[in-house]
């Protein structure tokens, strides 16, 4: 058995009364044996870990990766090579992982699924190019343990709803021996229940400390009030009542927007200085920038609620003081009233950038521990490695049990 750690973070999910999915093991399968108990060799295909820009995939994607490197665990990673990354990424190898690059799947097939037939697990997630078809030729291999990671459940269900999604189809769901999800909640029940998914548990973000920790200020990033964030219509309501209203009330303070996709022809307020995008090798000096930082979750996320940003676990092991919108379950993650603060409208703002110092640096502190004991890379991979071990149990007694008959 590997050595892992319970999961440490509430996970928005009650177990169903018939989790085992002992009944829709295909029986091709055959027994799951490791060569070497003490490691895990993992294929992930995911949209990308070489490039942080527009997407909340490569963060977490890299703090789960480090730490299961850091365990003795092997990870090779198939990303495909896109333009709109390919101009905009932050490295294209890494220390912690095997990392490939390639332009389409007709080019690297037959490579791809050899290192995932000699692997234990196998990952596939949302917005993999071509994924559907990726997904059909993995779910062929009889050896390793299938594995679909959702990092945008609440799109990939309403999308499912409305018609064909690129990277996952509904009738594959209840293939894949564990399907984890970045969001809890009932995400997960309907994942089990409409779609019939075999097991489902929660994946949620993280940070790497080691990334992301207090660091001096830099004159560029200094501000009362921070936002990073892709453009996304469904939060821009948010982002003027939060953000730009706040910022015209008070013309004396500075406000900075870090994020990609907005229309820059706007007329924004002179006191909002806007970047559109900031390397992560620079986040940690952006947050210990920050006066104050404002975290806003995208529509189809907050709707579904157990959904943590990436971003509060970044800042808050920057020990920059968070403020953000509410959705159910954050209280799962934070305490609402000593570790953050809860925002609603303008004037909310206003309240928090007129608190003392003193009062937000306690309060940014305690998010800070709560973060570095329950939301770190090394903590996800530990629960990672539980959920592929419950799922390979589900499998290994449904082998033998034919086996046996």
């Amino acid at each position: 058995m590997v050595a892992i750690g319970p999961p440490r973070c509430a996970s928005g999910f009650q177990e169903p009364g018939n989790s085992s999915g002992l009944n829709d093991i295909s029986p091709s399968r055959v027994l799951i044996l490791r060569k070497d108990p003490g490691r895990v060799k993992i294929t992930v295909f995911g949209l990308t870990l070489s490039s942080s820009w527009g997407n909340g995939h490569a963060t977490p994607y890299r703090a789960i990766i480090r730490a299961l490197d850091r365990m003795g665990h092997k990870v090779h990673f198939f990303e495909k090579d896109v333009p709109y990354y390919s101009s905009r990424r932050d490295f294209d190898s890494c220390n912690y992982c095997e990392l490939t690059l390639y332009p389409a799947w007709a080019n690297v097939r037959e490579r791809a699924l050899s290192a995932a037939a000699d692997s234990d697990v196998v990952i596939t997630a949302s917005f993999l190019p071509e994924g559907r078809r990726i997904n059909d030729e993995i779910l062929d291999l009889g050896h390793p343990l299938h594995i679909f990671y959702d990092l945008d459940t609440p799109v990939t269900l309403n999308s499912l709803r409305q018609g064909d999604v690129e990277y996952v189809d509904a009738a594959q769901i209840p293939a894949f021996d564990l399907v984890l999800s970045f969001t809890g909640g009932k995400a997960l029940a309907l994942l089990q229940d409409e779609y019939r998914a075999r097991m489902v548990r929660p994946l949620y973000g993280c940070v790497d400390p080691d990334d992301y920790q207090r660091v001096m200020p830099v004159a560029k990033f200094q501000c009362d009030l921070s936002y990073m964030g892709t453009y996304s219509a469904d939060r821009q309501a948010k982002v003027d009542s939060l953000l730009l209203e706040p910022s015209r009330r008070h013309p004396e303070k500075l406000f900075l927007l870090a994020g990609s996709l907005y229309p820059w022809n706007w007329e924004w307020p002179e006191n909002v200085r806007r970047m559109e995008h900031v390397a992560p090798a620079d986040h940690a000096s952006f947050y210990s920038s920050s006066r104050l930082t404002l975290n806003i979750t995208r529509g189809e996320m907050a709707a579904n609620g157990w959904c943590p940003s990436g971003r509060f676990f970044e800042a808050a092991a920057c020990a920059t003081p968070l403020i953000t919108d509410s959705w159910e379950g954050l209280d799962s993650f934070f305490d609402l009233e000593s570790e953050l603060r809860v925002v609603a409208s303008a004037e909310d703002v206003e309240a928090a950038l007129s608190s003392p110092d003193s009062e937000l640096q306690s309060m940014a502190a305690r998010a800070r521990h709560r973060t570095l004991d329950e939301h770190t890379g090394n903590v996800r991979a530990r629960q990672l490695l539980q959920y592929i071990e419950e799922a390979r149990s589900v499998v290994n007694a449904s082998m033998k049990k034919e086996v046996a008959q």
